[in-house]
């Protein structure tokens, strides 16, 4: 497993989402990953799974401070006592003392930053938290919120159908982590005819090639869901083969400003329906 080095805090590069699942569902997901050798884990309060990921990693066995814990603080709970207490009720459910990483989950509509930011670096303070960051957080968004806190991560939608190469070069400058949700785009990958020619030559299915394009890039960690183990085996089996620089640059130029999760609440990016 590779990993990045952030505030001298070691992520390991490929991690489990979780958003969308719950319940048996979701603990076997958790058990099994973590068998399997994962040791980053996403999730958050909205997801309404956090106790499903708790009991998940408390009967794994796997020692907490060995696992990479991740959750998420929604932009309705953003002023500084309500971050505070649902931060709080983020540990209590999960079953643990502290989270190695907070995000705020989405930026509020026209709302101030230093609030929540205050509130999260202050529980850093007191050990409740190892990192604190954000997600869906545009550019110049990013950039005010890095004047006011040590921003460790940004974690948005990246895939070859959508570029990040703004946020990317942001994560390099300022040293912290650019994690991609939806990965694969959502199973989209596999029918793009340049990443499977890639594919084909690594003897490596479309979804581990756009993962190792991914995972190359300097600063970048990705966090696929996948209920089933097939797949979190597969997810896991690309730290053995390289993409060279023509395939890099190929599946980057798959880009088509695909965005696929974009909320009537989202920031003002530049909105185009997904496609099929």
């Amino acid at each position: 497993m590779e990993h990045l080095e952030i505030q001298g805090i070691t992520i390991p590069r490929l991690g489990l989402g979780t958003f969308e699942l719950h319940g048996d569902a979701c603990r076997r997901s958790v058990e099994t990953a973590l068998e399997l050798g994962y040791r980053h884990l996403d999730t958050a309060e909205s997801y309404g799974n956090e106790s499903d990921v708790g009991a998940a990693l408390a009967a794994s066995g796997i020692p907490r401070d060995e696992v990479f814990l991740v959750t998420k603080v929604w932009w309705e709970n953003l002023e500084y006592q309500q971050v505070l207490r649902h931060l709080e009720g983020s540990l209590e459910r999960l079953g643990t003392d502290h989270v190695d990483l907070a995000l705020i989950h989405w930026p509020e509509p026209q709302g101030d930053l230093e609030p929540p930011l205050a509130a999260m670096q202050r529980l850093r303070e007191e050990g409740r938290i190892g990192l604190l960051g954000v997600s869906n957080f545009p550019a110049p968004l990013l950039q005010r919120a890095l004047e006011m806190a040590p921003i460790a991560c940004n974690q948005v939608e990246y895939h070859p159908f959508l570029s990040q190469s703004a946020l990317h070069d942001l994560a390099v400058r300022h040293s912290h982590a650019l994690v991609a949700y939806c990965p694969i785009a959502r199973g989209r990958v596999a029918d793009d005819p340049v990443i499977a020619e890639i594919a084909a030559a690594h003897g490596k299915t479309a979804a581990q090639v756009t993962l190792r394009w991914l995972l190359q890039q300097e600063n970048v960690a990705a966090i696929p869901r996948s209920s089933r183990e097939d797949h979190l085996r597969e997810n896991l089996a690309v730290f053995d083969f390289t993409l060279d620089p023509d395939q890099m640059t190929a599946i980057g130029a798959r880009e088509r400003e695909l965005r696929l999760v974009d909320p009537q609440f989202a920031p003002r990016w530049r909105r185009r329906q997904a496609r099929e």
